[in-house]
């Protein structure tokens, strides 16, 4: 198994990748007899035999809270770094054991090149407070790794500096350079109505987030005030977390799409274990290849619609996320 696993970055990372189903069941495979959490769950559903499983529509998808109360993985490695959830849960924190960062590492920049262009001496501002207040934040690590691949000289992070951030965006603007701003929710809308800066060289990328300290609204919504605000024609946000090693952002139109070796489907919502129809809401549950020394397949408490492109929206989260009786069924 050894040579299984040092070759699944080059199977999933390829760029030709075209075998997604293929690696899929082969995911399955080693994880139903490599993940104790993931298998006994697979024996409730009656999966009785790795085998058992033919295609990718009946892989059951572990539900995330799993995180919470169970340790999820599937090697017998060293744990390199463990990743923790923000904690906004009544059940505590999730946490994600992570074994090889290099494969994080490799998700993070093929999927954000593929999708903004190359990294490469371009500046990243990071507006993360409440994430860089916390240790292991998923989120931080990823924005600090584009920064440390960037190599801009003025990347930097940022709490509740607004004024100092509003001074290099304008520097920036003024220079004409390309830059990321990455920000949580209620960071990006307060920083927005203080300093209602006009955007032209940079890309605003939303992280989710409002953490209880404002009104939840609709993506679209988000989307329009901002777009107000910072005068520019497109907002993009990004979709992951502590649980997944992959990222998904949105297109110019809002809607979420995601790598190669990451699939979205939509969980009925009152019985997970079968699809939602097309166009109606449901469960998200995600497919993570890259998710290969934990559970490659992970049903969040997130509810969101699948469009025929095979783009989605994301929703919200289901009320009443917290679903301990699987847990409890497992011990």
């Amino acid at each position: 198994m050894s040579e299984f696993i040092d070759l699944w970055p080059h199977k999933i990372f390829n760029p030709n990748l075209n075998n997604f189903e293929e690696l899929c069941l082969a995911a399955f495979q080693y994880q139903y007899a490599h993940n104790p959490v993931y298998k006994a769950y697979a024996k409730i559903w009656g999966i009785q035999h790795s085998n058992d499983i033919e295609t990718i529509s009946a892989i059951p998808f572990l539900p995330i809270e799993f995180f919470k109360t169970h340790q999820i993985s599937s090697s017998d490695q060293p744990v390199s770094k463990i990743f923790e959830s923000s904690g906004t849960g009544q059940s505590g924190n999730s946490k994600h054991l992570i074994v090889d960062l290099a494969i994080y590492e490799q998700s993070i920049f093929t999927h954000f090149e593929n999708h903004f262009g190359a990294i490469a001496n371009k500046c990243v501002l990071g507006l993360l407070p409440s994430y860089l207040e916390k240790e292991n934040s998923s989120l931080v690590y990823m924005v600090q790794a584009l920064m440390k691949k960037s190599k801009h000289p003025l990347n930097g992070f940022y709490l509740y500096e607004h004024e100092e951030l509003a001074t290099k965006i304008q520097l920036l603007e003024s220079k004409k350079e390309p830059y990321f701003l990455f920000g949580v929710t209620f960071g990006l809308l307060d920083f927005a109505k203080k300093f209602p800066i006009p955007i032209q060289f940079g890309n605003i990328i939303e992280t989710g987030g409002m953490k209880g300290r404002k009104k939840e609204m609709t993506k679209m919504e988000l989307y329009e005030v901002l777009k107000s605000q910072f005068q520019t024609n497109t907002i993009f946000s990004e979709y992951g977390m502590c649980e997944m090693q992959s990222q998904f952002y949105t297109n110019q139109n809002g809607y979420f799409k995601g790598p190669k070796w990451a699939k979205v489907s939509i969980g009925d919502i009152n019985d997970p274990r079968c699809f939602a129809k097309p166009g109606k809401t449901g469960i998200i549950q995600v497919i993570d290849l890259a998710n290969i020394h934990s559970c490659c397949f992970i049903q969040t408490a997130d509810l969101g619609i699948e469009y025929p492109d095979h783009t989605f929206e994301v929703l919200g989260r289901r009320d009443q996320s917290e679903q301990r009786g699987c847990s409890l069924m497992i011990g």
